[in-house]
């Protein structure tokens, strides 16, 4: 039986204290808990850094050109609308399908990790909740895989 004392809010079976969940789902909420766009170019230009400089990632570097300006601000559009915002990426690049806009480089299994890695440390380093974190990386997962054209 859980001590009633030291956790007032605690769950009979696990001891676990109850916390006021934030609700990550489809809306500006999500785009909000994330710094709204100020935040989301923060986490880019963050991840960007990892992948420029983290010897893990040379594969997937080599995969942009030497200037990572157009990449940062083609994932930004695109994050800021999947996280809720205004999705002004059709508008701007054209229709987003992540597998033919990758199917000329090479991905497999090491340069998704790597991917992943660097948006990990860059979304670690943000001041986000820790749910929020953990949301944004199972939910980035699977374009992460959608990427991904070889074994």
């Amino acid at each position: 039986m859980v001590d009633k004392v030291e956790f007032p809010e605690g769950d009979d079976f696990s001891g676990v204290k109850k916390r006021n969940v934030p609700k990550f789902e489809q809306g500006e909420s999500i785009l909000q808990a994330a710094g709204g766009e100020i935040g989301v170019q923060q986490l880019v230009a963050d991840f960007y850094y990892y992948i420029d400089s983290l010897p893990e990632a040379v594969t997937i570097r080599a995969m942009y050109s030497h200037d990572l300006t157009e990449a940062q601000q083609k994932l930004t559009t695109f994050l800021i609308g999947w996280l809720g915002g205004k999705d002004n990426y059709s508008e701007r690049y054209g229709r987003m399908n992540l597998a033919s806009a990758h199917h000329h480089h090479h991905i497999g299994l090491a340069e998704k990790q790597a991917w992943l890695m660097c948006m990990q440390k860059a979304v670690d380093d943000q001041p986000y909740d820790e749910l929020l974190k953990r949301f944004i990386m199972v939910q980035l997962s699977f374009p992460a895989e959608i990427c991904r054209n070889r074994h």
